[in-house]
Order: structure tokens, then sequence, then C-alpha cells
């Protein structure tokens, strides 16, 4: 990310200058509080809360929401500038950010003024960590499948709801969960949503998984059994659910896009460097085709996936059809993550036996990019979306 900035603001604006800061911070933080612990909180499978508190503190969780909630202002692209920083030092805390920023984007954009002023800047400032249930055993990219009941109490004021979330990150560490529920009837037109305080009796964040990768963010399935959420937490109109989810896709679809190039990038410049001063035969191994050659695809593939994420970060930004928007955020999501599967892969082969133990990060980049090729949509979903788009 070096000397990289969001296209969009003429050089020399004060928009430009509060860019460049930004990101000079991101990449200070990276280096300086990310670096020397994702080691540590990887092996021992921790979860760096504290270090999310210090990122809202600086304003990283908020910013492309509002200045007025508590929110940086930012345009998207910037947002997933910051991101791209943050995911080539650690990519669960990259992960982290963009799972807490996605969580505050229904009652940001859908939820009433009363609302967003009672918990929006307490959610922006990194003061509440956030999470969206949306998947469960039965349904993933078919949103439409969601079993996941909210039945309205009128007398008591509150829903009822019942059902069983999968593979919701931050389950168990989140302080509340945008609930995706069924209200209505069959189909997408019956979903709502409905922003639970993760204290609601009756709702249970059941055992991490066990995952390959990104050791330090939690995932679990988390079950609600009769949980009772007041029905001011509905968010949106009712029966508007599947609305919401659909901005929640695009935006995360560029934010794995974002997290697939920092890893790339990363895996990249390690085995660049490390190509450079390994010597064969009298040589660094930089002189022999093999390892160039790879090198340089690496290289132009990441520069080609930087500009398709920015690409349709400028779309979102400038508010261009939700059709439009929803491809390319899947072309990008689609390029990135396989670059990233690429990118880290060869790097392991160019560190050769060294790439394979965990004395180098590189094998853990490698099991870490698998994940972004799943998550979000998997990729044969995201062709699926392409191909519908034409």
């Amino acid at each position: 990310m070096t000397g990289r900035t969001p296209q969009g603001a003429p050089p020399g604006t004060a928009e430009a200058t509060e860019v460049r800061d930004l990101l000079s911070l991101a990449r200070e933080l990276a280096d300086k509080e990310l670096s020397p612990l994702v080691d540590e909180f990887e092996a021992r499978g921790s979860f760096p809360r504290d270090l999310l508190r210090t990122l809202g503190r600086v304003g990283l969780l908020g910013l492309p929401y509002p200045v007025e909630y508590g929110g940086g202002g930012q345009r998207y692209e910037v947002y997933l500038s910051v991101l791209e920083t943050l995911a080539s030092r650690w990519l669960a805390v990259a992960q982290s950010v963009n799972i807490h920023v996605l969580s505050c984007y229904p009652l940001a954009r859908w939820g009433s003024p009363e609302q967003r002023s009672r918990w929006l800047p307490d959610m922006l400032g990194g003061d509440l960590l956030g999470a969206n249930c949306i998947s469960e055993p039965a349904a993933g990219s078919d949103v439409g499948a969601i079993a996941c009941a909210a039945r309205l109490d009128e007398a008591a004021g509150v829903y009822v709801v019942d059902g069983t979330k999968a593979w919701t990150s931050h389950a168990g560490v989140a302080d509340y969960y945008n609930v995706f529920c069924r209200t209505g009837g069959e189909g997408v037109r019956g979903l709502s949503v409905l922003l639970a305080p993760a204290d609601t009796p009756g709702v249970s964040p059941q055992r991490p998984e066990r995952k390959m990768g990104v050791q330090s963010s939690p995932t679990a399935s988390v079950v609600l059994d009769a949980a009772r959420v007041p029905a001011d937490r509905l968010i949106g109109r009712r029966g508007k659910g599947f609305l919401i989810a659909a901005g929640l896709f695009d935006r995360g679809r560029l934010g794995i896009a974002s997290c697939a190039v920092g890893l790339a990038q990363a895996a990249l410049e390690y085995a660049t460097a490390y190509a450079r001063h390994r010597r064969q035969f009298d040589r660094p191994i930089t002189d022999f085709q093999g390892v160039a050659f790879l090198l340089a695809d690496m290289s132009t593939e990441v520069a080609a996936a930087r500009a398709l994420v920015r690409e349709a970060a400028r779309a979102l930004d400038e508010g261009q059809p939700d059709g439009v928007v929803t491809a390319m955020a899947a072309r990008a999501k689609l390029f990135a993550t396989d670059v990233a599967m690429r990118a880290t892969t060869d790097a392991v082969q160019v560190l050769g036996a060294y790439g394979y133990v965990r004395d180098h990060p590189v094998e853990r980049w490698m099991r870490e990019a698998k994940l972004l090729q799943i998550i979000e949509g998997t990729n044969q979903i995201q062709r699926v979306v392409i191909a519908r788009s034409l």
C-alpha cells in the first residue's frame, strides 16, 4: 500500500490531504500495533478485543458512515484502502473491522433517526462490537430459505425469536447481533432484521468452530430460544430484510476483496524480498526465470485485483444502480480472492521448504486465503451473480 492513495480527490485538495493522513495512520497502526501481535494471538486463538477498541478510538471502525453520528464521513473507496492495509499485516483484524462496519450498515442506512441517535455513536466508536446473523445450517447463499422466525407479542412489545444461525463471525464476543429472521410468509418478502443485544435471554453463542485459519477471529453458531427482542429494535420496515441483506452483500464482497488484495500484496512483498536474498548457484534466485516470472505474474494480478476493487467502490460511492454495483462487487470478490489464493500459494513455492513451516508467515497466509474464496458468498455464487447480470 505504500505510496498508493485512492483515486477521486484532486491532488493537493484538503480531501486528498485527509486521505493521505488517514492511510498513513493505518500503515502506522498496522506496523506498530498489528504486526508485533499477530503470531501470538493466532497461535493462542485469542480475539484481540482491546486492539479493536484502539481502532475504534482512532476512528477506523466507522469510516464510511456520517460524521454526525461519530463516523468518518469517508468514501467507501477510502475505507477499503484502509482495510487493505490492515489485511496486509493481520487478516483476522481486517476481517473484524469489516464485520463490524457491516454490522453498522442496517442501522446506519435503514434505522429511524431515533434509533440512530440512540445506538449508532457507540457502534461507530467501537464501544459496541457487532455481528450479523444471516446464514443458517440450511440457508447460506439462499437467503430466502431462512427459517429463524420472530413472532410479535404486541402486549409485551417484543419479538419472540426462535432458530439457529450458523457461521456467525464475532459470535460470543459481539455486543449485539443483527438477526435476519422471518416475520412474514415464505421467501425473501417475509424477512426482517432485529438488532438484538448479546445479553438478551435466549441468545446463546455456541462453541467456536475449529477453523483452518484466522484463529483469532471466532466463528460459531448462535441459538435463539424464545429470545425476547424489544419491538423497537426492528430495523427498517417489517418484511424489508432482503433489501438490507442485498446492501450488506455488495459491501461485504468489496470488503473481502480488499482483504484479499492486502493478503496477496503481503505475499508478493515477502516472496520478492526472500527471492532477492536467497542464493543458489552463486546467484539470487530472482535471476532465474522460473522465479522471476512467477513474481511478475503475482505483481500483475495483484494490481489488476486492486483496480477491480477500486472501480467497484467508485461505482458504489457514485450511487450507480444497485444491479451495476452488485455485478461489479461480485467480479471484484471473485477475482481478488482467486488472486490471493494463487499469490499465497506461489509465495510458499518461492520459499520452497521454508514456505511450508511456521517460521515464515506465507503458510498462514495460504490457509487464510482459502477462507476468502468461501465467505460472503462462495466464488461459485459470484459467478452465478455475474452471469445473471449479463
